[in-house]
């Protein structure tokens, strides 16, 4: 018979609690549990609200550390859309939820020229990622923005975008001065 002192007791009671905390991989979450939450608020996007909905699920559907979410109403977001009449601009990021905001200033002057609404809306929410233009690029590359001409209508970041968007979100430490810029991303 097996004489059960208090330290072999303890010793039993400790391999249960850790062999009860083991989580199988196929259980894992799909995403980081440090993904940052950004609320955009469309509400003065006027004509381009579909288009901004588009853009925010294709970042969504390309990056790990950031999700973009339409605010509801009343919620304060970190991001601005507003709809004007001149040339696409939007303060650079990263925006963060309770710190750095950012207004993206979507111009009906690129969309007058041609230029595809949902890839206006994706690349300036890259820039409220904290993502510079790329210019001049290919229509590949997201953040070459006018230049990927008026054919193109890519609106999903290549593989550097995306890592570069993650890596703006990757931790709480990974936050960049206060100071804010304004993009103009005129051709």
């Amino acid at each position: 018979m097996a004489h059960r002192t208090p330290a072999r007791m303890l010793t039993c009671a400790a391999t249960l609690a850790l062999s009860a905390v083991v989580v199988p991989t196929a259980y894992a979450a799909p995403h980081p549990l440090a993904q940052t939450v950004l609320h955009y608020d469309d509400s003065q996007a006027a004509e381009f609200r579909s288009a901004v909905v588009a853009g925010a699920n294709s970042w969504n559907a390309s990056v790990q550390n950031v999700r973009l979410v339409e605010a509801t109403a009343g919620q304060t977001a970190e991001i601005k859309i507003v709809a004007y009449d001149g040339w696409p601009e939007t303060t650079l990021g990263p925006a963060r939820p309770g710190g750095r905001h950012s207004t993206v200033y979507f111009g009906r002057e690129a969309v007058n020229e041609g230029y595809n609404t949902i890839r206006i809306a994706a690349h300036e929410l890259g820039h409220s990622l904290g993502l510079p233009d790329n210019k001049p690029g290919p229509c590949s590359s997201l953040m070459s923005g006018s230049t990927g001409g008026v054919s193109c209508t890519n609106a999903a970041p290549n593989a550097a975008e995306r890592a570069a968007a993650d890596a703006n979100y990757a931790s709480p430490a990974a936050v960049p001065p206060a100071s804010l810029a304004l993009i103009v991303d005129a051709p």
